[in-house]
């Protein structure tokens, strides 16, 4: 399915969920905000409307059931909506329809990020995988990637597509890299181990190394992200892991290991044959591993 088809599905299923936690006065104020945007809205006119979303529809949990949040993966692979409050996910429908409507949505995008405070930022930059034309929006993402403020960060990097379909090899390596710079954990980043490369896996072992030089330990999620490209030097980084005081350290540099095709990194395992058990008998995983 293209990727219109997909964040129009998303779309649907959002605004359907809306829908039953909303009023009749709501929905109608609602459908009345979509209708005045459509075609060529102004700066102004989008403003007012975002910023009367809580005011008169509310800041209540969407309280999504398990079948909405079933539908939502069924609908855009990897959206997960879970914790959105009924103001941030009728400013997501609001703003996918006008992104569909509008002649130039980016630079109203970037206007509204520019103004909002962080509540708002946060619902802006969880909404990208649900906007129309999202590689437009690419330069103002860019900026939200470089703010100090954790929630909008994470809201960019955590359970959205975005990042996935719109990234290349180099603002994706720098995402990941930031992440583990501010503590953000890396498993709920969409497409980690489909996007990771060589040159990710040699930034991450650089990183390890100058935690490790300021007595420091690494983050064990970095090893996930090297394993299928760990050779040659690479294995030594491994080895300094694997031999490490930190259970958890340890079996993360097992699993990567176990990913690594250099013959050597095998060998290296041998040397842990209760974790190399652990990995063939499907005991320890990545999956395991975060779960503890």
């Amino acid at each position: 399915m293209s990727a219109s088809k997909l964040n129009q599905a998303a779309t649907s299923l959002l605004g359907e969920c809306l829908w039953g936690r909303l009023d009749a006065p709501q929905r109608t104020w609602l459908n009345s905000q979509i209708d005045e945007l459509a075609g060529n809205p102004t700066e102004t006119a989008l403003h007012i409307a975002f910023g009367m979303v809580p005011r008169r529809l509310g800041k209540a949990d969407l309280a999504l059931r398990d079948a909405d949040l079933a539908a939502a993966e069924q609908a855009m692979p990897g959206w997960n909506p879970q914790g959105w409050s009924v103001a941030d996910g009728a400013r997501v429908f609001l703003l996918s329809h006008v992104s569909r409507t509008a002649q130039n949505f980016a630079p109203l995008f970037r206007s509204l990020c520019e103004t909002a405070d962080v509540v708002e930022l946060i619902a802006l930059y969880r909404g990208l995988p649900l906007y129309a034309n999202g590689q437009a929006l690419l330069d103002q993402v860019g900026e939200g990637l470089r703010s100090n403020m954790r929630g909008v960060f994470e809201a960019i990097i955590h359970a959205n597509p975005y990042p996935k379909l719109h990234f290349d090899e180099h603002r994706w390596n720098h995402m990941v890299l930031k992440a583990l710079f501010v503590g953000s954990a890396l498993a709920p980043i969409l497409g980690l181990d489909q996007r990771a490369n060589a040159e990710l896996a040699r930034m991450l072992c650089d990183f390890a190394q100058e935690r490790r030089a300021a007595g420091r330990p690494a983050p064990f999620e970095i090893w996930r992200c090297v394993g299928p490209f760990a050779q040659g030097p690479m294995l030594d980084s491994l080895a300094r892991a694997l031999a490490s005081r930190d259970a958890t350290e340890q079996s993360a540099a097992a699993l990567a290991l176990a990913a690594s095709p250099d013959p050597a990194a095998a060998q290296l395992l041998a040397t842990v044959p209760t974790l190399q058990q652990g990995i063939s008998q499907g005991r320890l995983s990545w999956a395991t591993l975060h779960a503890v």
